[in-house]
């Protein structure tokens, strides 16, 4: 890595939504092509930057800056340099070196200071004076702030966004409490804000230091699952971050719930600690899921005798001539007389029969119904289960950016003030929805709709905070059918049979003599790569009748040498390897070619997207969610764009600046898998901590297998997870929410 320092000596291109600029820098010995994110940079700036020379193919030799800042311009020539850039209008080098000539290193101080004085300067008349005072002063703010923040040590990109969010308030907002930063600008956590308070020599036992660690240490928990915290855990670990007494964390904790930061409520003799967001979104669900129910109650009067509907399923089951038990039967009458109805069940229980004639009789009934579930693959699973168009739930809300105010939230245009057009909302794969959806969600179902929730609440839970499905079915407030009976089995098939198995905690057979669940005993992690490579490019797709990148690698966990981390880069050098015309190129320690399977591993709602049918664009709109599968279709090295086609045929333009929000695929985590169905499963199952390595996590992995599931590792191990009940359960209130609301109702 080597250091630059210069002057920009002309902008060639600057991206103003990400930063992404490429410049002129001229330094002492040469001049450089430099690029990278360098939000705000100006010509005429002297900065200093760190990078490393690269060969463009069409470019030729430039500099990729990994750091950059901005040096204060304090001596004549440097000055001089500013004003000759074209930094301010009407100032060129001719009059540049005129003005500098004249005032020398005091010409930023006469300018910001006595700007009649230029007039003594030929060709400088007082309206052009003033102009250049006025420009000079616009810019001074954020030249100042820029100098003030990079001597806290913070880049050009977060003090943009500072500088832009508090403009000339900044000072005395950082000085009196920097935690606010971490509240307040997205992309500057509570790590950041501490860096920041040290450089200004606030206490670590500052009140404003513990109280945002407290805040921090809650949002750690919110971000492994949970909703709250009991209150002395949550003190023992604020101490620990902060380093300091728990006696002295508590009172600020109080001091917190006292301002409405934090709510602190007693469930079932637990002090739990909530975020403000946290507990006011959960009675938000509560109290919504009930008025759907009590209004469509209200609206319907008199529930529809159970006679009356066994007819009107029976000529509905004649159509699609199908035969329904009884459980089928009470779950259909369900649907059809409440307002909010659940069904859960694992899979070939008959979920999706029960939703097919559901829809056949709300479809005879005339009523406008609508499919979701939370990922593009599970929407796209359900539409061609039903037949029916399913979207995911961000495109049915219409996601559209960011709200102004947040910067993290996204911003739906359907909502309580603009609910969507239907009398039915069906919404598949519910384990996968976490709160904040979830709250979205109710905010734009008008009162009269019929709302139903479909999922497997053994399912791992969500990725986001909550256990949603699991504790509407837990309050026991609303009307659940669970369906237990496996009727989508054939003789030959035992992922299904194997999969109720480890739910419920029994052995399973792993003798391979079924066509579709095979086990190989592999406990050397080199082994298990030769097979898994000649499971993917060889056995399984010739087996199966897939492409190579059609089968699915489900792996336990990230880091480890069975790992998302290192099978990818095993594995996309033997699926995907490099050839004369695949273009590639380096991002960081990875390599992006042509054709690599790779996932979105963030929720960008600002990403815009395209659909096409026979190069004509059928669609459009914005936002890419994490989990999002695709296959890289193009990187065009001139205009620097990586494009993207993901499952449901969307197309993305990634700049060479965004692809940090992607990563391959070939192998991706069990719990990312959630919602998704694959043709073919390699799983491998070796070694791991035990809280993770459990029944839950098996039997989700076993579940995205459509047609044949392979296990590469240990007996003991597969066995040992099976007896794990161990299932996170995520401390949460929404089940007491509802009871609440329901019993005051």
């Amino acid at each position: 890595m080597e250091k630059y320092i210069g002057y920009v000596e002309h902008i060639i291109f600057q991206n103003k939504e990400n930063g992404y600029t490429v410049f002129e820098l001229t330094c002492e010995d040469d001049d450089y092509t430099c690029c990278g994110i360098c939000q705000g940079l100006e010509n005429g700036d002297h900065v200093e930057l760190e990078g490393v020379e690269t060969d463009h193919p069409m470019y030729g030799v430039q500099i990729k800056i990994s750091a950059i800042k901005v040096l204060a311009l304090e001596d004549a020539v440097s000055m001089e340099r500013y004003l000759a850039s074209g930094a301010i209008k009407g100032v060129g080098p001719s009059l540049a070196s005129k003005i500098v000539k004249k005032f020398g290193d005091k010409t930023f101080d006469i300018i910001e200071q006595q700007p009649e004085r230029l007039v003594e300067i030929k060709g400088i008349s007082e309206r052009i004076a003033r102009q250049i005072w006025e420009q000079m002063e616009e810019k001074k703010g954020m030249r100042e702030a820029f100098l003030y923040l990079q001597k806290l040590g913070i880049s050009n990109n977060l003090a943009l966004k500072i500088y832009n969010y508090y403009g000339a308030g900044m000072y005395s907002a950082i000085e009196e409490n920097p935690y606010r930063l971490a509240e307040d600008i997205p992309g500057i956590g509570f790590k950041i804000a501490d860096e920041i308070a040290g450089s200004l020599g606030i206490n670590v036992d500052s009140d404003y230091r513990i109280k945002g660690g407290i805040l921090y240490a809650l949002q750690q928990i919110m971000s492994e699952g949970s909703l709250f915290c009991e209150k002395d855990r949550l003190v023992n670990i604020a101490s620990e971050i902060l380093s300091v007494d728990p006696d002295g964390v508590e009172p600020m904790l109080m001091n917190l719930a006292m301002e409405k930061r934090l709510i602190i409520k007693n469930e079932n003799g637990l002090a739990a600690v909530y975020s403000t967001i946290g507990y006011y979104g959960e009675m938000a669900c509560a109290t919504m899921l009930n008025e759907l129910q009590m209004f469509y109650k209200g609206m319907r009067g008199e529930t529809i005798t159970s006679e009356v509907l066994r007819k009107e399923i029976k000529s509905v089951t004649d159509t699609l001539d199908i035969d329904l038990d009884e459980i089928q039967l009470e779950a259909i009458e369900g649907s059809l007389n409440n307002g909010v109805f659940v069904l859960t069940g694992g899979p070939g229980t008959g979920k999706t029969t029960i939703i097919n004639t559901i829809l056949k009789i709300f479809e005879t009934r005339g009523m406008d119904i609508m499919l979701a579930a939370p990922t593009g693959r599970a929407a796209k699973r359900m539409e061609e289960a039903t037949g029916f168009e399913a979207r995911t739930i961000h495109r049915l809300l219409e996601v559209g950016g960011l709200i102004e105010t947040d910067k993290r939230s996204p911003r739906f245009q359907r909502n309580s003030s603009n609910p969507l057009e239907c009398d039915v909302i069906i919404v598949d794969e519910m384990s996968m929805v976490d709160e904040f959806l979830f709250k979205s969600l109710l905010e734009a179902i008008a009162p009269g709709t019929v709302f139903i929730m479909v999922g497997d609440v053994n399912q791992l839970p969500s990725v986001g905070p909550g256990q949603v499905l699991r504790d509407v079915i837990e309050s026991e407030c609303f009307p659940v059918v669970k369906l237990e009976k496996i009727y989508r089995q054939s003789e030959d098939s035992h992922i299904i049979y194997n999969a109720h198995r480890i739910n419920n905690g029994q052995s399973i057979t792993l003798d391979n003599k079924s066509r579709d669940f095979f086990f190989l005993e592999r406990n050397d992690v080199r082994v298990i790569y030769k097979h898994m490579v000649q499971l993917i490019t060889e056995k399984m797709p010739a087996y199966v009748n897939c492409r190579p990148d059609e089968v699915q690698v489900l792996t336990p966990m990230r880091k480890g040498n069975l790992g998302v981390e290192i099978l990818n880069e095993i594995l996309q050098k033997y699926v995907n390897p490099p050839e004369f015309d695949k273009v590639e190129r380096q991002f960081g320690d990875r390599i992006l070619r042509v054709g690599d399977k790779v996932m979105q591993t963030k929720n960008n709602y600002q990403l815009e997207w395209k659909a096409e049918r026979r190069n004509i664009v059928i669609d459009r709109g914005v936002g890419v969610f994490n989990g999002d599968i695709g296959v890289i279709k193009e990187i065009n090295m001139n205009a620097e764009i990586v494009t993207v086609c993901f499952d449901d045929e969307r197309l993305v333009d990634y700049p060479f600046s965004g692809c940090e929000e992607l990563e391959h695929a070939y192998a991706v985590t069990i719990h990312k898998s959630q919602g998704s169905e694959y043709p073919a499963v390699v799983m491998p199952i070796l070694s791991g901590p035990a809280m993770l390595m459990n029944r839950n996590l098996l039997y989700t992995g076993v579940t995205r297998a459509r047609q044949c599931i392979t296990i590469l590792g240990s007996r003991d191990k597969v066995g040992e997870m099976i007896e794990n009940k161990n299932d996170f359960r995520r401390c949460t209130g929404l089940k007491l929410r509802i009871i609440e609301v329901v019993r005051d109702y």
